[in-house]
């Protein structure tokens, strides 16, 4: 227990009451909640931010391109446009926000990128201008409860598991444990490489408490790949690194760059950092300070999309930048599980239109 934590008590206890307050309005149906025709997937989390939702989304993405027309609906933290925007090759990171923007910049050529505070208002306006779009993603959305989502997918941690966790300001909860009773499948993030079998029955038991009892509990780790050049400079990877990150947890990616490379200095911004010209010149001056080892950048790719804009591409010329693509690892067993899960949603949405 902190020290500060008996001041902090009584905004929780209000703060958990607003929000339960809230969801059981939903639950009685005084607040409504918009059912869609078509399809639609939930992924989210419990606590703030840093759970991989956009890796979970980015593999639902690959699962599901080929076989439907797919959009992929977010808030767009951060961003500075409003209301709806549907990503095209105009679009810029500032009117998505970072993490859509990156959908965008490696999906866009095969499914739809909307942003929208209200994503019962954005998904009508997808569905109208993307005609054919039969299946949606709402990224970030499990406590947007203004629409019903045909299936829901709950992300935890491992290293932060939400039945380890407390109410905001206490811990990261947005609400109260007991709110993964919506969720229709739940999959603990970030799993080191070859977790045990006595761990994994350990997490779904404490999970279970707070959760249906017939849902899947899944984990899933992380792979990293080939490091790519965020600008085509002809510039080549070297062994000696220095990492930049603007993201909510970087510890797993900094321990896999570390057994790969020589990390001569970290730099950390806050997640979701814009980055301005006082970064970038930092980040340079960082590199020639170590400019004898000949290194080269390493960054997210959440944070390449905003480090190549424009304004910073005059930087990059002669700075070798690369972004480690990240996705997340499930079991064959797993992905069968998650991939069926929705299939069955899609078919039993197709037939109920069909009516």
């Amino acid at each position: 227990m902190r020290f500060y934590d008996p001041l902090l008590y009584p905004f929780a206890v209000l703060y958990q009451g607003a929000t339960g307050f809230r969801n059981k309005l939903f639950d009685i149906g005084t607040k409504k909640s918009t059912v869609f025709t078509v399809p639609v997937v939930v992924v989210g989390n419990l606590s703030m931010g840093g759970t991989g939702k956009t890796p979970m989304v980015e593999y639902l993405i690959r699962t599901f391109q080929h076989q439907v027309s797919l959009g992929v609906i977010s808030r767009g933290y951060r961003r500075k446009s409003m209301g709806f925007v549907l990503a095209d090759e105009s679009t810029a990171v500032e009117e998505l926000g970072d993490e859509s923007y990156q959908i965008f910049q490696k999906y866009g050529d095969h499914i739809s990128v909307a942003v929208g505070e209200s994503r019962a208002l954005a998904i009508p306006m997808l569905l109208a201008e993307r005609t054919s779009t039969n299946l949606i993603l709402l990224d970030d959305a499990f406590q947007h409860r203004y629409v019903k989502g045909d299936f829901s997918i709950l992300l935890t941690t491992y290293q932060k598991p939400f039945f380890r966790d407390r109410i905001l300001p206490l811990g990261t909860l947005r609400e109260n444990a007991s709110g993964a009773q919506r969720a229709d499948a739940i999959i603990v993030t970030k799993c080191p490489p070859k977790i045990r079998e006595v761990t994994k029955n350990d997490y779904s038991a404490q999970i279970r408490k707070f959760c249906r009892k017939e849902i899947p509990v899944l984990f899933s780790g992380i792979k990293y790949g080939t490091p790519v050049p965020v600008v085509p400079n002809g510039k080549e990877l070297k062994n000696s690194v220095i990492v930049v990150t603007g993201i909510a947890s970087n510890e797993a990616m900094l321990d896999w760059v570390g057994q790969q490379y020589k990390v001569l200095e970290v730099l950390s911004y806050p997640d979701h950092h814009r980055y301005s010209v006082m970064d970038v010149e930092k980040i340079i001056g960082t590199y020639r300070k170590f400019a004898y080892d000949h290194p080269s950048i390493i960054t997210t790719e959440k944070d390449a999309v905003k480090l190549k804009a424009d304004l910073f591409l005059p930087y990059w010329s002669e700075i070798p930048i690369f972004a480690l693509p990240i996705a997340v690892d499930l079991s064959k067993e797993d992905e069968e599980v998650i991939e069926s899960m929705i299939q069955k949603v899609i078919q039993e949405k197709k037939y109920s239109r069909e009516e």
